[in-house]
């Protein structure tokens, strides 16, 4: 059987919570030499899950820097991946998702001539600034790939419409892959033990570029006003370290009796805050696949999402980010528990935990290997 190099290529935290059990399929095979690079394009989050799941990359980019932009992470990954790239020429790039990681370090494989396997593809909100770069990266990243790992069918049928029609495997999302590998111990941050528990518990995450500004105000504020009316409940809110946000947050809710800013969290600690969750708001995508296979509902604080199959099925509500919305949402949810059950007792339509191993099938399927069967 051919011996086949494949390098996945990540730099964020929800990058490589959504490949480590990539990785652990790959090097499961004993016919694939797993190469994993990391760029670090957030340093400290990604040191978390890395540790979490245990992997070691053969390569460290740290291409980190205060005050970082677009372009300087693109350049940056460029510039230090291209030597790798020529040095290993791996047989296969796999990249995930939307990031500016993925974004350029497709790019730096295609100006390598080397094939790419995009994970989590086909995913689109249909409006190119929200989110914002995003939107954007992956659909330039889908027209640079060789074989398409949509999580659902209607990402294949994005994908379709677009005129991308070869290699296509419908997998579902790792995202459920990672939370059945990340045990739910106790917690280890103390801060989450500190906890009342007989309160409604409220995971909070709010960061996207697009929410910068006046939204993230928005969404402050409606904490506040929802706080004072509901004297049974209580948000937790692992804080972005981006100062932009970190400002906001901590002008409007950093003395606020009912609402806990934490660091980020590690994922272990981080799966089991949402599984104890009452609610989940946030403008992440992550958590819009992993709280509702914990039936927890998920307020979508944005104006579109790229997952409308989770709006679909119930398990997701997008209240946007005017203040009163998101209040009104939110409220409806805490009034009425018939309809808060429905959306907890929905059907998660982003897979079964079983991703990884049909990505490693559809990799042999390229290369004309038998893989995935261990």
């Amino acid at each position: 059987m051919k011996h086949i190099k494949i390098m996945t290529i990540f730099g964020t935290r929800p990058e490589a919570i959504k490949m480590a059990p990539v990785i652990q399929a790959l090097e499961k095979e004993r016919n694939i030499q797993s190469i994993v690079t990391v760029t670090a394009q957030h340093r400290s989050q990604l040191d978390q899950v890395l540790q979490a799941f245990n992997i070691t990359p053969n390569y460290d980019l740290n291409i980190m820097k205060t005050g970082q932009t677009l372009v300087d992470i693109n350049t940056a990954i460029l510039t230090n991946l291209t030597p790798i790239l020529q040095q290993e020429t791996p047989h296969m790039v796999l990249v995930h998702g939307d990031a500016g990681t993925s974004f350029a370090a497709a790019l730096c494989a295609f100006y390598n001539q080397t094939p790419i396997g995009h994970v989590e593809a086909g995913l689109r909100s249909g409006d190119k600034y929200q989110p914002f770069p995003e939107e954007i990266n992956r659909k330039l990243i889908s027209h640079m790939a060789d074989i398409h790992f949509a999580p659902t069918e209607d990402s294949r049928q994005n994908l379709l419409k677009e005129n991308i029609t070869k290699n296509i495997y419908v997998t579902g999302n790792t995202a459920i892959d990672a939370i059945s590998i990340t045990p739910n111990y106790v917690f280890q941050e103390s801060i989450l033990n500190q906890l009342d528990y007989t309160k409604k518990i409220i995971t909070l995450t709010a960061h996207r570029r697009e929410n910068l500004g006046e939204n993230m105000h928005n969404i402050c504020n409606a904490v506040v006003t929802l706080a004072a009316n509901n004297p049974h409940i209580h948000f937790v809110y692992p804080v972005h370290q981006n100062p932009r946000v970190r400002e906001v947050v901590q002008a409007i809710l950093g003395s606020n009796p009912a609402v806990t800013l934490t660091e980020p969290i590690n994922i272990t600690d981080m799966h089991n805050l949402v599984s104890k969750s009452y609610l989940v708001l946030t403008d992440s995508g992550g958590l819009q696949e992993e709280a509702p296979h914990m039936n927890v509902p998920v307020i979508v604080l944005r104006n579109v999402t790229e997952r409308p199959e989770g709006l679909a099925t119930n398990v997701l509500k997008l209240a946007g980010t005017y203040q009163q919305t998101i209040c009104d949402t939110v409220q409806n949810l805490l009034d009425n528990p018939h309809e808060h059950k429905a959306m907890a007792q929905g059907k998660n339509p982003f897979g079964d935990g079983k991703a990884a191993g049909r990505i490693v099938r559809g990799i042999g399927d390229y290369f004309d290997s038998s893989f995935g069967k261990v």
